[in-house]
C-alpha cells in the first residue's frame, strides 16, 4: 500500500510559469485550419452586413475549455486541484463599437442577441447570461469594456463537463477589452469570469474552470491551490495521450443538485466552527478530525466532506506520481477518485461509470475517471498512444449497447490560457 504523506502544499508554489511574470501579456495562438480567420471574418460579416469594408477591424479572440485530471468538487472548498486547459476551445469574431451594447450570433445555430450595457441587464435564463454577467462584473470591478459586434463559434459541447460555460465568460472578457485583451493578470480575469456566474449567473461554482481556462500552459496541468490561489504548472508524461470521452449525458450546473453538494460541505464546516472559529472551509480540517466528529454529522454530509479531504490528497499524490512517471499510482489514483464521486460525493451516474468500467478493461489505459462537476458529461483517460485505437473501439462497440447512449471521443491536448488569435 502506497504511504499517505500528511496534506500540505508542495513545493514551489508560484503565480509563474517556468519563472516568467504573470504580468499582463497577449497571447497569441495560430487558428486551426478548420476554422480559418478569413472564413470567420466573412460570417462575421454576413451576420453584420454594414461591416462590409471592415474586415481589418476584426479582431479574434479564444478561451479554451478544461479538463480537471484529478480534484472534483475541492475547489469551493479552497482544497487542490489538477486541471488542464485543452485544445477545444469558443472563440469569438468581434469589431468593437463605441454604442453601449453588444450584437452577438451563435454560428452554430443563428441565434442572437443584444445586450445592452448602461444599464446592464437583470439575470435572466438564457445562453447570452454568461455575457452579460460577466460584462456586469467587469464593470463591478472597475474594468474598462467597450461594445462590439460579434460572432461566436465554439468546439466545445454544451453540457460535456469541459467548461463552455467557463470558457465564454473568459473569451467575453477579452471581447469587452479587445484589441489588446484585459490590462489585468489572467488569473484576475478568471476571478472576475467566477463572480460573474456566482453573482449573475447563480452558480455557486469554485474559481477552477475559469483558471483553467485563463491560464493555460502547454504541456501541462495546473496545480492550483484554491486557497492561496498558488498555482505551478505539472509536466503531462509525453508518452501517454490525453483521452476525453463523452457520456451522451448532459448535465446542468444551475440544478440544485451542484449547490447541494456545496451546502452539504458548509454545514460541515459550520458544525465545527462553532467550536474551532478558525475553520472556514474544509480545507482547515484533517481526515481525522473530520471523523472525529462523525457521529456529530449528517451522515450524508460527512460523506460529502470525506470525499473532499480525500480527494485533495489523491490529488498531491497525483503530482508526485507524475514527477515519478508512475503510471501504476496515477492509475490507482484515478480509481480512487471515481469511486469517492460514485460512492461519498454522488456525482456519476450509471453511463459514466459504465464508461470507466469498459475504459480501464482495455489494455494500455492507464486510468479512467469521470472530469466535471458530474451528473453526466466526460471522463478523462490517460492511455498509451498504441492503445487509443482499442479503446475507441472498445467504446464505439460496446458502449451504446450497454447504455442506449452514443459517445463522442476526442484525443485533446494541453494547451496555452485564453488570448488573441493570430491569422
Amino acid at each position: 500500500m502506497r504511504a499517505v504523506r500528511r496534506l500540505t502544499a508542495p513545493r514551489p508554489y508560484q503565480n509563474s510559469v517556468r519563472g516568467r511574470s504573470t504580468a499582463h501579456t497577449i497571447k497569441v495562438v495560430s487558428i486551426p485550419a478548420s476554422l480559418a480567420a478569413e472564413e470567420f471574418r466573412a460570417r462575421l460579416v454576413r451576420a453584420y452586413p454594414e461591416l462590409a469594408g471592415r474586415e481589418r477591424d476584426v479582431v479574434i479572440v479564444r478561451a479554451p475549455g478544461r479538463v480537471n485530471l484529478i480534484g472534483e468538487h475541492t475547489d469551493y472548498n479552497g482544497g487542490f486541484v489538477l486541471p488542464f486547459a485543452i485544445d477545444m476551445d469558443v472563440r469569438l469574431a468581434l469589431v468593437p463599437t463605441v454604442a453601449p451594447r453588444v450584437r452577438i450570433t451563435r454560428l452554430d445555430n443563428g441565434a442572437a442577441a443584444t445586450i445592452g450595457l448602461d444599464p446592464f441587464p437583470s439575470k435572466g435564463d438564457a445562453w447570452h447570461d454568461y455575457i452579460a454577467g460577466t460584462a456586469w462584473a467587469l464593470a463591478e470591478h472597475d474594468q474598462p469594456i467597450s461594445g462590439f459586434d460579434g460572432v461566436l463559434h465554439s468546439t466545445l459541447p454544451i453540457g460535456s463537463g469541459l467548461s463552455s460555460s467557463a470558457a465564454l465568460e473568459v473569451v467575453t472578457a477579452w471581447a469587452l477589452s479587445a484589441p489588446e485583451g484585459p490590462a489585468i493578470a489572467p488569473l484576475e480575469v478568471a476571478r472576475i469570469a467566477q463572480y460573474a456566474e456566482n453573482n449573475h449567473v447563480g452558480v455557486r461554482c469554485g474559481l477552477m474552470d475559469q483558471f483553467a481556462s485563463a491560464c493555460g500552459v502547454e504541456g501541462s496541468a495546473l496545480l492550483f491551490d484554491c486557497r492561496s490561489t498558488e498555482w505551478r504548472p505539472v509536466p503531462l508524461p509525453d508518452e501517454l495521450s490525453l483521452v476525453v470521452i463523452h457520456s451522451g449525458v448532459s448535465h446542468g450546473h444551475a440544478d440544485n443538485e451542484y449547490n447541494d453538494r456545496r451546502a452539504a460541505c458548509e454545514r460541515v464546516v459550520a458544525a465545527i466552527a462553532a467550536e474551532d472559529p478558525s475553520v472556514t472551509l474544509l480545507r482547515d480540517i484533517d481526515l481525522d478530525r473530520l471523523q472525529s466528529y462523525r457521529d456529530r454529522l449528517d451522515p450524508v454530509d460527512h460523506r460529502r466532506a470525506y470525499h473532499v479531504l480525500t480527494e485533495n490528497q489523491r490529488v498531491l499524490d497525483a503530482v508526485d506520481a507524475l514527477a515519478a512517471d508512475d503510471h501504476v499510482a496515477l492509475g490507482e489514483l484515478m480509481a480512487g477518485s471515481q469511486a469517492s464521486m460514485r460512492d461519498d460525493y454522488a456525482i456519476t451516474c450509471p453511463e459514466i461509470d459504465t464508461l470507466v468500467e469498459l475504459s480501464v478493461g482495455v489494455p494500455g489505459v492507464v486510468g479512467s475517471r469521470m472530469t466535471g462537476g458530474g451528473f453526466g458529461g466526460c471522463t478523462i483517460s490517460l492511455v498509451q498512444h498504441e492503445a487509443v485505437d482499442g479503446l475507441r473501439q472498445t467504446v464505439e462497440r460496446e458502449y451504446p449497447a450497454r447504455t442506449g447512449c452514443t459517445p463522442r471521443i476526442w484525443s485533446v491536448e494541453a494547451c496555452v490560457g485564453a488570448g488573441s488569435v493570430q491569422g
